[in-house]
């Protein structure tokens, strides 16, 4: 693109922590850490609806959350909108509206992943208390909770099979939870760093990041990554510079994967 391709939202008085597009490719949803969800109409760049963010302690009485909005999600027939915060809860919300439509407790901490089994309204949340939690919105009740991470897990991602993959931080794992089978297979980073970020390429392989700045390719049939790219982010004469991968995301079934960091490029 263009500059003049490039839009720029603005609208949040704090900084952005999460965004989904709606199937249609119609609307953006946006998570900050002023606490607030805003809906933007991605063709004419402006705001369309905002869920304002809440004080400590009015969780009774205040719509939206009251901390720090981690994680978004919506479900392929753009029925449901999942936001999670660094205040255990689960919000769902009408993407129409915003109107909330349920909330869901559980979790011990903080929520920093969410991901809806495509085609479904099957919806899997990742936790930093090391667990993953499965709901079902058809019902508006919870199904199981997952364990198996030794710590904080960072990222949640699925596609249409009944499963998920989880970044496990400091465990220094990825992991593929096998929803049916009641099972998990693991896979562990080759460096000491914490993977913070994952998502699925297709059914079989996935894609990592970590804080030492390293980009792997999995594959589901090997415990060892299929492509290991070292220093992703490292910019030319700042190799003492630390240069964690934050984000990686992937165009399913295809080749083309992108990821972000602290460093200025991508």
């Amino acid at each position: 693109p263009t500059p003049a391709d490039i839009q720029v939202l603005r609208g949040h008085q704090l900084p952005l922590t999460c965004l989904v597009v709606s199937s249609d490719s119609k609307h953006v949803y946006t998570g900050a850490k002023d606490c607030s969800i805003i809906k933007w109409n991605i063709a004419e760049g402006k705001k369309e609806k905002v869920v304002a963010g809440g004080r400590k302690g009015t969780e009774d009485k205040h719509q939206g959350h009251t901390a720090h909005v981690l994680c978004l999600a919506i479900s392929s027939d753009n029925k449901f909108l999942a936001s999670g915060c660094r205040n255990k809860i689960i919000h769902i919300w009408d993407p129409v509206s915003l109107t909330r439509l349920h909330t869901f407790t559980g979790h011990r901490d903080a929520v920093a992943g969410l991901a809806f089994r495509k085609g479904t309204h099957t919806l899997f949340s990742g936790s930093h208390d090391k667990t993953v939690k499965v709901w079902s919105l058809d019902e508006m009740a919870y199904v199981e909770t997952l364990f198996g991470h030794e710590d904080s897990i960072m990222a949640l991602d699925s596609l249409a099979r009944e499963r998920a993959v989880t970044a496990g931080g400091r465990d220094r794992t990825v992991r593929v939870w096998k929803i049916p089978e009641e099972s998990q297979l693991v896979f562990h980073g080759e460096n000491r760093g914490s993977i913070d970020c994952v998502a699925f390429i297709n059914e079989q392989h996935i894609v990592s990041g970590d804080d030492n700045g390293n980009v792997c390719v999995w594959g589901l049939m090997k415990k060892k990554p299929l492509v290991s790219v070292r220093g992703a982010h490292h910019a030319e004469g700042s190799e003492q510079q630390e240069c964690w991968v934050s984000a990686v995301a992937a165009l399913t079934n295809s080749d083309l994967i992108a990821s972000g960091g602290n460093s200025s490029g991508a």
